[in-house]
């Protein structure tokens, strides 16, 4: 778009009057479609998924109004969602890109930005894009595990783009709210580094807290007979979708490292007061790191689990 080129304008008045189009009928997807069906939040929902058995399946909870497998499905509507794994989004986009009407708002909730946004930046004018990220989840996959109250009270990452109108920001915003979320903007780079430390490094560690409890009960069977709840709690993000968390892992990998790096640092720091048996600085690290968990959490208290 010139500078002296006005955008598209968007092609429904309000969130109410619009038709959202969500490519990708599992646990996010399936959520999003069953909230804003569950609040009357939209005029129509249209369900896009690859198995005819999903499309089913979501029609007969009363997920969507309008069910295909056909991608062209997106021509009308206001509003699209992208709803599949990060590198699923990305190989999407070429193909979904003519498809496109314009005036149309697309989003995605796609757990990492960078490339997605990378991405819809090449899209043609008249597409008005606004990559997006809702914090909320489970370690379960799939259209059975959705829950119309999964986006209440969590906050709803937008990434807008320089070229996106603040209509079309307006509206995404709008869309977060309607669901029960709190939209934050937030830019793509800063986004992926800040859910490298929140979201991504606590899955690594749940992988290797695994890998470690697998090689002392091939040492001592009687491991599983006496893990507590403390590491079913602390383990209970190995669970996830692995290929979600692939694409995760591998279209935010800069960051992931950078925080697996800081981590062995404070890993090592404590390992090295165990070594040395200070007990009073260890204390004072323990101590710490449970107030400063509180704080956190009475400050933000949709977050706490």
């Amino acid at each position: 778009m010139t500078a002296n080129t006005q955008p598209v304008p968007l092609r429904s008045s309000d969130l109410r009057s619009s038709h959202v189009a969500i490519v990708g009928l599992g646990l996010m997807g399936g959520s999003l479609a069953a909230a804003l069906k569950a609040r009357q939040a939209c005029a129509a929902v249209t369900g896009i998924a690859r198995r005819p058995a999903t499309i089913e399946a979501a029609s007969r909870l009363g997920y969507i109004d309008h069910g295909t497998t056909d991608l062209a499905a997106v021509a009308e509507a206001d509003i699209v969602i992208l709803a599949t794994p990060v590198r699923t989004i990305l190989s999407t986009l070429p193909d979904l890109a003519p498809l496109l009407p314009p005036g149309c708002l697309l989003m995605d909730l796609g757990s990492t930005k960078g490339r997605i946004a990378q991405a819809m930046n090449a899209l043609p004018e008249q597409v008005h894009p606004c990559p997006a990220h809702p914090m909320c989840g489970k370690e379960v996959a799939g259209l059975e595990a959705a829950d119309p109250d999964l986006y209440e009270g969590k906050t709803f990452v937008l990434t807008p783009l320089l070229r996106t109108p603040p209509a079309a920001v307006a509206r995404a915003e709008e869309l977060a709210r309607a669901v029960g979320a709190v939209p934050r903007r937030l830019d793509p780079r800063r986004h992926d580094r800040l859910v490298a430390v929140g979201s991504h490094l606590p899955y690594l560690l749940a992988l290797g807290l695994v890998a470690t409890a697998e090689e002392v009960g091939r040492e001592d069977c009687l491991l599983w007979d006496v893990v507590a709840s403390g590491f079913r709690d602390t383990s209970r993000l190995a669970a996830s979708d692995v290929q979600m968390m692939l694409d995760v892992l591998m279209t935010n990998s800069a960051a992931i490292a950078e925080a697996i790096d800081r981590f062995r640092e404070q890993l090592d720091a404590v390992e090295r007061l165990l070594v040395a048996g200070d007990e009073a600085e260890l204390q004072r690290a323990m101590q710490a790191a449970a107030i400063r968990r509180s704080a956190a959490f009475r400050a933000r208290p949709q977050q706490a689990p």
